[in-house]
């Protein structure tokens, strides 16, 4: 895990990296890296080298990442972000049989949004959602909403879909929940979504002055979809 032995989480991964078909492809904004309390890192040490591949950047064309442009034109590529044009990964998955790709992005949801359209490329796959059937369990740090999930998260419980097998969640999120403990008993604190905080009246940051963020946090008041 590459953590200090005070607080290492290798006895909570799993022994041998997990049997998956599924190949996940990580793409990373570059702020990601500098995070100390990145869930990529765990993810990819439970899966084997050539079921997770991590690539870092904003832009990409298929000059630079050839291999990245034929999955992305690969039929049984899948893209993970949310939106009207999503369909269900349960309805996929049910449909599927053959190994997939699925590719998720990696950073703040503003980073992921500009990643997303601002690189062709990550329109060609299908476009799939998941259902927002659970909260978050990486409390050490704030979500936009109740139901945003940690880019492990939704590989977890992406592919325990994907692969039909519930267990695949439950073991990659064990690091997950071992990490929290860890930084809670070392004086973090839970961090509640910012929809939690404005609901409550709990948010004590000042109120952005940009129109648009401004509309997204009424939004987020009144339990809007954004």
């Amino acid at each position: 895990c590459s953590r200090p032995q005070k607080v290492c989480l290798c006895p909570f991964l799993p022994v041998h990296p997990l049997k998956v078909s599924t190949c996940l492809y990580i793409i990373q904004h570059p702020a990601e890296e500098s995070r100390v309390l990145r869930t990529v890192p765990l993810l990819a040490a439970c899966l084997p080298p050539d079921k997770c591949k991590i690539l870092v950047g904003r832009r990409f064309n298929e000059d630079r990442y050839p291999e990245l442009a034929t999955v992305c034109r690969n039929p049984n590529t899948l893209i993970l972000y949310p939106g009207a044009e999503a369909t269900n990964l349960e309805e996929v998955a049910v449909m599927s049989s053959s190994p997939s790709v699925m590719i998720i992005i990696d950073g703040t949801w503003s980073q992921a949004k500009d990643i997303f359209y601002k690189n062709s490329l990550f329109r060609l796959p299908k476009q799939v959602q998941l259902k927002p059937s659970i909260s978050s369990q990486y409390v050490i740090r704030t979500q936009p909403t109740n139901t945003c999930l940690s880019t492990l998260e939704c590989a977890a419980v992406a592919l325990s879909i994907m692969e039909k097998n519930k267990s695949i969640q439950e073991t990659i999120l064990h690091p997950l929940q071992a990490l929290c403990s860890f930084q809670l008993q070392h004086g973090a604190q839970i961090h509640h979504s910012k929809e939690h905080l404005l609901k409550n009246g709990l948010y004590d940051k000042p109120m952005p002055k940009n129109k648009r963020k401004l509309r997204r946090m009424e939004l987020l008041v009144n339990n809007i979809k954004i």
